[in-house]
């Protein structure tokens, strides 16, 4: 693969040990600049942008339960900080790659294609729907090149706790935790390993501009991560349910990735099993 130099516009990462940790290898660290600041920030994203050929669209809230909380911050990040992002790269005429998700609520059908209708269930969602408006407008407007994905549930090493994967192996390595607690076993999801993304991040420079599903193309429900978790991590623990639905719950999707497969040449390489286990070297700091 090619070798780019980075420029990672983050407001945590640069200061956020763990995120270095992921980083070991002394070439990537000397190809990666990190700039601290706000997607919100239109000057100091314009000044990035400066420097780059392509930008890849990442920064967002998006953890949902906390914008029923706090839904004007995920408005103004979301929103806003996506019209920096892409006035930035009109000004420098800079390609963009815009990372959506959660947009299609409860599937009419399984798997869900990219012409399923769109929908906001949550403020989070909500936001992501108007930023893809918005990369519309830019795109018949100002012809930028704009590619939009809609992975489904990323996850891999360093993730935040906050996120089912690594709150599951945080409590079976925990010695304090007695049992694995969720709060529904049912749900099921498609989940995508976060190298696997990349490498459609990669496809997109050179790819057809369009929308993309992004996924392995089968859902696992919560009961059956935990069951892959444990396996994989050769320790026995015994696991429960708070029985708490969350509000305008989905409980199945499966992401239909034919578009992917035939227009980027993309398909996922990592299998859940081997993702997991990534994920669980990481928390026992062996992860390279």
């Amino acid at each position: 693969m090619e070798k780019y130099k980075v420029i990672a516009f983050d407001n945590v990462s640069a200061f956020n040990p763990a995120v270095h940790r992921t980083i070991s290898n002394e070439d990537l660290k000397n190809n990666v600049e990190f700039v601290i600041g706000n997607i919100e920030n239109a000057a100091l994203i314009e000044d990035s942008a400066k420097r780059a050929d392509y930008v890849f669209h990442l920064a967002a809230r998006s953890f949902i339960p906390d914008s029923w909380k706090n839904p004007a911050d995920f408005y103004s990040t979301n929103i806003l900080g996506t019209a920096n992002v892409l006035e930035a790269c009109r000004i420098n005429n800079c390609g963009l790659t815009h990372i959506s998700s959660y947009l299609y609520g409860s599937p009419n059908y399984l798997p869900i294609d990219e012409s399923h209708p769109i929908q906001s269930y949550n403020p989070y969602s909500h936001s992501k729907v108007l930023a893809e408006e918005i990369c519309d407008f830019y795109r018949n407007n100002y012809g930028l090149k704009i590619s939009v994905f809609r992975p489904f549930n990323v996850y891999g090493p360093g993730q935040n706790e906050v996120f089912l994967v690594p709150e599951i192996i945080s409590q079976l390595m925990s010695d304090k935790k007695e049992k694995i607690t969720v709060n529904e076993l049912s749900p099921k999801r498609d989940y995508l390993y976060v190298e696997d993304l990349v490498d459609a991040l990669l496809f997109s420079i050179s790819g057809k501009n369009d929308i993309y599903n992004l996924g392995n193309g089968y859902s696992v429900s919560v009961e059956d991560l935990i069951k892959t978790i444990v396996k994989a991590s050769g320790k026995n623990k015994e696991y429960t349910s708070r029985n708490i639905k969350r509000e305008n719950e989905v409980y199945d999707v499966v992401a239909g990735i034919s578009k992917a497969k035939n227009l980027l040449n993309w398909s996922p390489r990592t299998s859940l099993e081997e993702g997991i286990k990534n994920c669980i070297y990481y928390y026992k700091g062996l992860y390279k």
